[in-house]
């Protein structure tokens, strides 16, 4: 029989939804079929997975003898998952968080992310992260936990891809990107660097961590100020400006191109 919301495992499950919880166990949980795929994926990474007996049918692709798949009736999935349709699978996953001077060195295209609130917000940028083939992203200050369930369903899979760190100190995350020998390019509207005119140049193709703020306030001034230096995105029409992940795609991808030529 498929188990309960009433059952002590779904329970404790139910508890990492908190943040408080989340940062105790050291776990999290991963909600849809393409973070549970993704999880799957980096052994060791998933504790325990809870599905639906349809979804256990329909993603049986996923199982192995490896990771313990666990029955639940559909009121006790619904209540592991923050999504308003939830599709039937969620997995109990160890935290990612890792030590940003474990893979910082070396590496030619960062995103640095300061104190990024919204939990979609900070999702999207990983994946956007990810799909420009960024070597890790840095959540620096009060940025959003990269660990809550929206953020995890934002990042469609993606923040089981590449390193994520967060970092208390927003200054000390701008300098450890330079001692790792990358520029720090802040994305910032008043920016005397114009985005198009750095693609002209060779700026765009050095190592580069891209740092973006806040989304209703973007960089403090003092913060923009330790970048190497501040781009702002042109705005060809009548908007005021761009919203955090479209301005994060541009830029992203602004340097992945200029950095092409040289992974041929």
């Amino acid at each position: 029989m498929p188990l309960t919301s009433g059952n002590s495992r779904v329970k404790n499950a139910r508890k990492l939804a908190r943040r408080a919880f989340r940062d105790e166990a050291g776990q999290f949980l991963a909600d849809g079929p393409k973070a549970v795929e993704g999880a799957l994926a980096r052994p060791g990474r998933v504790l325990e997975v809870f599905a639906t007996p349809a979804a256990a049918e329909q993603f049986s692709s996923l199982i192995t003898d490896e990771v313990p798949w666990t029955l639940v009736d559909d009121r006790a999935l619904a209540s592991l998952s923050d999504s308003a349709t939830p599709a039937g699978v969620v997995a109990v996953c160890r935290s990612l968080d890792v030590d940003v001077d474990t893979w910082l060195p070396g590496t030619r295209l960062v995103a640095i992310c300061a104190d990024v609130r919204d939990p979609g917000n900070a999702g999207t940028v990983i994946r956007t992260a990810d799909a420009a083939g960024a070597a890790g992203v840095i959540l620096a200050g009060h940025s959003v936990d990269p660990h809550h369930p929206r953020t995890v369903r934002a990042s469609v899979g993606s923040i089981f891809h590449l390193p994520l760190s967060k970092v208390a100190d927003q200054a000390a995350a701008v300098a450890q990107a330079q001692a790792a020998g990358l520029q720090v390019l802040a994305a910032d509207g008043a920016g005397e660097v114009d985005l198009d005119d750095a693609a002209d140049t060779d700026l765009l193709s050095r190592p580069t961590a891209w740092l973006f703020g806040n989304e209703a306030w973007g960089l403090p001034d003092e913060l923009a100020a330790l970048a190497d230096h501040r781009v702002r995105i042109p705005i060809h029409g009548r908007a005021e400006s761009l919203n955090l992940a479209t301005a994060a795609a541009l830029c992203l991808y602004a340097s992945a191109r200029a950095q092409r030529p040289l992974s041929r």
